[in-house]
């Protein structure tokens, strides 16, 4: 593990700033603020492309780059806005190439010090995926991840959800002009970008904020700024059946179910949202899903965790469960976390449950895990700070 940048403690929060921050609006909310600004109306659309352009294709800070502005016009926006994104606490590199950025979010009110959320990248030779964070904390309690037992403080707004992928660009080199990092694995070539996909699997639950998870993607796929393919965009939900269909009518993007349970008695147990939508409802919520096909299969994930959910019976019960849903099958050697009630299953049993699925006619890859050193791996996301307090709380109770 390599310690990259370590912020100083925070200083007593001071009150949020008047300034709008464009960084992270949509279209209409930029449109919106000009209007406000008192632009003419005739004017409005042409700035908003222009800035539009400038923050999410180019990744400008200031809007002193911004050239094609007229200079008395780039001082009004200067004083009337910001471009900010969250604070880098600290960033963490794996030796597998993972990184992983503690935020600290911009205040909300005089006595709030401002949350912090992880988000984390993940490279591979031809790609890179950013996995973001959609709420500060979690509700849902899955006994098996280490995010569940972090109190659920509030949403993110849309604004701090796109700016998770601005920050990774920014610090990637992601952006016209920026050069890439050389301390770790960064995918390059021509046409190649350093973030090409991105996971709703950071901490909390999306479908609970999708008033701000559907405007992000909109946001992160507009083809004129960040231009991700909505088929390389994907929402992982614990199983909020009311919200599934929404996601894929309002956003269009690929749809994970966090499975991990073939019965609803152990599934009560793994994820607890099963008592209130049981596997049934949330599956009947999958074959409905908009968009559903064989090219865009919805992936279930499904955490192999030993003695509990690991066994050949498990494995044909999954492909039962699955039938005429196009489906494929991630299956996620457990990762463990300080005070885990589980462990990994063996890996051979993994590939036995792996075989099973496989020649039902489903892809089951196993997905390698990357950035455990660094507690950045599925299930481990924790905000430091809240890892500093519980060890703080141990220490004073060992005394």
């Amino acid at each position: 593990m390599t310690l990259l940048e370590t912020a100083p403690a925070p200083s007593p929060a001071a009150a949020p700033t008047a300034r709008p921050n464009l960084a992270g609006m949509t279209r209409s909310e930029i449109a919106s603020a000009l209007h406000d600004l008192g632009l003419p109306e005739r004017e409005i659309r042409m700035r908003t492309n222009q800035l539009w352009h400038w923050i999410y294709f180019r990744g400008a800070r200031d809007f002193a780059e911004m050239l094609n502005i007229s200079k008395t016009l780039r001082a009004t926006l200067a004083d009337s806005f910001e471009l900010r994104l969250p604070e880098i606490v600290e960033e963490q590199l794996s030796v597998d190439g993972t990184r992983k950025w503690l935020l600290r979010l911009a205040p909300t009110n005089p006595q709030d010090k401002g949350a912090e959320i992880e988000c984390v990248y993940i490279p591979e030779s031809d790609r890179g995926t950013l996995c973001v964070s959609s709420q500060v904390g979690c509700t849902l309690t899955c006994s098996f991840c280490h995010t569940g037992t972090q109190r659920l403080v509030r949403n993110l707004t849309t604004a701090e959800i796109v700016g998770q992928l601005l920050i990774a660009r920014q610090r990637l080199g992601d952006f016209p002009d920026h050069e890439r990092p050389r301390d770790g694995l960064v995918p390059s070539g021509e046409g190649v970008r350093a973030v090409s996909n991105i996971v709703f699997m950071g901490m909390g639950e999306p479908l609970y904020n999708l008033e701000n998870v559907a405007p992000a993607i909109e946001t992160m796929a507009d083809g004129d700024g960040l231009s991700l393919s909505k088929r390389r965009i994907t929402v992982s939900t614990s199983g909020v059946v009311p919200q599934i269909e929404r996601l894929g009518a309002d956003s269009g993007a690929m749809l994970a179910i966090s499975l991990h349970a073939v019965r609803d008695d152990l599934r009560n147990e793994l994820v607890p949202l099963n008592k209130k939508y049981p596997i049934r409802e949330l599956l009947q919520a999958c074959r409905d899903y908009p968009g559903a096909s064989n090219a865009r299969r919805i992936t279930f994930e499904y955490v192999m965790l030993k003695g509990i959910n690991d066994s050949p019976a498990d494995a044909r019960e999954l492909v039962r469960l699955l039938k005429g849903v196009p489906a494929k099958i991630n299956l996620i050697p457990f990762n463990p976390w300080p005070g885990a009630p589980y462990e990994c299953s063996d890996w051979e049993t993994i590939e036995q449950f792996s075989d099973i699925v496989f020649n039902a006619g489903y892809a089951s890859p196993v997905r390698t895990p990357r950035g455990r050193d660094i507690l950045a791996a599925c299930g481990q996301l924790k905000s430091e700070t809240e890892k500093l307090r519980a060890r703080a709380r141990l220490a004073a109770s060992d005394e």
